[in-house]
């Protein structure tokens, strides 16, 4: 049985490192030990193109390695591959083994059988996927935009709706009205609106922030507006669409964006476009009069009562994406829900539940914003983008000309387990590298990363309300690649189960200044520090903590952790890398030589190169 070695991480046995673009040349290199002669075949297909699998012989190169130079010639996509040896043994006899990817892909493993090979994935994208500099250097923070602030000198809830619960007092614990069935009998609202984020952009700058994301602020009946009543207005308890322009004008001359979440797979069952209760009058829309303009969005299978709904929930009717008039509406027409309020200023989109939405309306909608500057567009997807089915189709979020990144919840999820001491470093280490290979280089530096949203528990609860544990976590959000989001509240202490419990309104009036020093201070180490903002990186770990190193061409950030209880030390000797890095062993030993972290703590330097 032969030695076999390859590993996609380390440039030795591919080059380059992770995605590449059509026809770009990538040297395989396998190493194969075997006394007997053997021939050495690389074998690859690409995900749903014209051709079957093919086998490429590898040239033998001198010490037992093999190498064989492939440029992925069927356009974008996804391309999977393995190596095949093949030699005779003592009697002369053919044999076989596979070298594929293991469920951690990197170093990969030898298959004794062909059924059983994980083949290694190849990203293929068709360009580069280049932001504006506002937002490669941003850091987002996250309003729900009910909780937040009330900024009327009364205190009085704007245009309150009917049939609606107000809270008596900001600190009250958010809880929902529902009836029997669990369907919800009054919505919930404490009142904050546009007017109270004007007034609290003097505490956004001093926390560091410089771009937001809103959660949505079109009509609707409930609280978090995911069940748009109209595309065009913005909800009267949040203000005018006046108001708005002249807070988009007030935060771009501070040098804070603005992103919209953009709630395009389904709209309320209360709208102007369904119109169940009849809000809209007696005869409009899709519900209650077939001739509707609207009536065409909608997939009723017994009208008027049943119909397509998201996962199945009445109050939110799903819109046919395939639609034409959707399409013109949404993004294709002058005038559009895109136009609108691109026009007005607004920075760019973040699309929820993108999985529901087709690839065509993704890449339209993308269209449209590239007809205005420097505009970004963002993907709610929970998974590994690159190789995402939904719907039973591979999806091309990432691939070029749709989505400039998306919201990375495996790096929460990755922050989660660390600080948990759910998995070892090195699993963790391997689990970002292997995000790092499968996605181009601008989608991940792009990325939306997250440590907490309005759709997770609170990340101070999730991590028993451990302060230090808290801090690393904001530390490790505000050092890594991508974007950083800090969901409001989080830099201030606020606690919280799953919803509603993780939208509690902010406490102006009780904010832990330790946390929000401490977040200030990171948020502040990024803003001046270029390898945060544009700079490569490189994961590496001991047995017990986990370490990443940030570089340009001219300067290097080393940041560790150790989320263990008690003090760890690193011996340079235990530490590994997980690809090549540009500093010297000598220079990675004299700044990490027995360095001792305490426990919950961590370990930053930076260096000229």
């Amino acid at each position: 049985m032969p030695h076999v070695y390859y590993n996609s991480w380390i440039s030795d046995y591919k080059k380059p490192f992770g995605a590449v673009q059509p026809n770009e040349k990538i040297t395989f290199q396998v190493d194969v030990h075997e006394s007997h002669r053997s021939e050495v075949q690389f074998m690859v297909r690409k995900e749903n193109g014209a051709h079957d699998e093919k086998a490429y012989l590898m040239k033998g190169i001198g010490d037992n390695r093999f190498s064989y130079s492939y440029a992925p010639h069927e356009g974008k996509g996804l391309y999977f591959y393995y190596f095949a040896v093949k030699w005779k043994d003592d009697k002369g006899e053919e044999m076989s083994a596979f070298w594929g990817a293991s469920s951690v892909k990197g170093e990969g493993k030898l298959y004794h059988n062909l059924h059983e090979v994980i083949p290694y994935q190849l990203t293929c994208f068709e360009k580069e996927e280049n932001t504006p500099d506002w937002y490669r250097e941003a850091v987002f923070y996250q309003i729900f935009p009910d909780r937040f602030y009330n900024g009327n000198p009364d205190g009085q809830v704007n245009a309150p709706k009917r049939n609606s619960f107000l809270y008596g007092d900001t600190r009250d614990t958010p809880l929902y009205v529902r009836g029997q069935k669990g369907e919800i009998l009054r919505w919930d609202f404490y009142g904050g609106n546009l007017e109270g984020i004007r007034q609290k952009i003097p505490y956004l700058k001093d926390l560091g922030i410089n771009a937001i994301y809103l959660n949505p602020i079109f009509q609707a009946a409930s609280n978090h507006r995911y069940d748009t009543a109209d595309y065009m207005k913005i909800d009267p308890m949040l203000g005018d669409e006046k108001l708005f322009k002249e807070i988009i004008e007030k935060l771009h001359a501070e040098g804070i964006h603005v992103i919209l979440d953009g709630v395009f797979s389904h709209v309320g069952r209360n709208s102007i476009y369904f119109n169940y209760d009849g809000t809209y009058g007696e005869d409009e829309g899709a519900c209650r009069n077939q001739e509707s303009p609207y009536y065409p969005w909608f997939t009723f299978t017994d009208y008027p009562n049943k119909y397509a709904s998201w996962w199945g929930i009445d109050d939110l009717p799903e819109v046919d994406k395939f639609n034409k008039e959707f399409q013109d509406y949404i993004y294709q027409d002058d005038g559009s829900v895109i136009d609108k309020w691109s026009k007005l200023g607004v920075d760019g989109w973040r699309l929820d539940v993108a999985d529901e939405l087709p690839d065509e309306f993704i890449a339209g909608i993308r269209h449209k914003l590239e007809q205005y500057p420097e505009k970004v567009l963002i993907g709610e997807v929970w998974e590994d983008a690159s190789n995402k089915i939904s719907y039973d189709e591979r999806r091309q979020y990432i691939l070029g000309n749709h989505l400039h990144g998306v919201m990375n919840y495996p790096f929460r999820n990755t922050v989660l387990d660390l600080l948990q001491l759910e998995k070892t470093p090195k699993e963790l280490c391997q689990r970002l590298t292997q995000l790092h290979e499968n996605y181009p280089k601008d989608i991940l530096f792009n990325n939306l990363n997250n440590i907490g949203t309005h759709d997770t528990k609170r990340i101070y609860t999730f991590l028993g309300e451990d302060k230090a544990r808290l801090k690393l976590a904001l530390s490790f959000l505000l050092i890594a690649p991508g974007i950083p989001c800090i969901y409001y509240g989080d830099e201030a202490g606020v606690t919280g189960e799953q919803d509603p419990d993780n939208r509690k309104f902010f406490p102006w009036e009780d904010i832990d200044q330790d946390i929000f020093k401490h977040c200030q201070r990171w948020i502040t180490e990024r803003k001046q520090n270029s390898t945060l903002k544009y700079g490569d990186f490189v994961l590496f770990h001991t047995d017990d903590m986990l370490g990443m190193l940030r570089f340009t061409d001219e300067e290097y950030t080393i940041y560790m952790i150790n989320p263990h209880d008690e003090e760890k030390t690193c011996h340079a000797d235990k530490l590994h890398f997980l690809r090549k890095v540009p500093l010297t062993e000598e220079v990675i030993k004299g700044i990490l030589k027995d360095v001792t972290i305490d426990g919950k703590s961590d370990f930053f330097v930076t260096g000229k190169i």
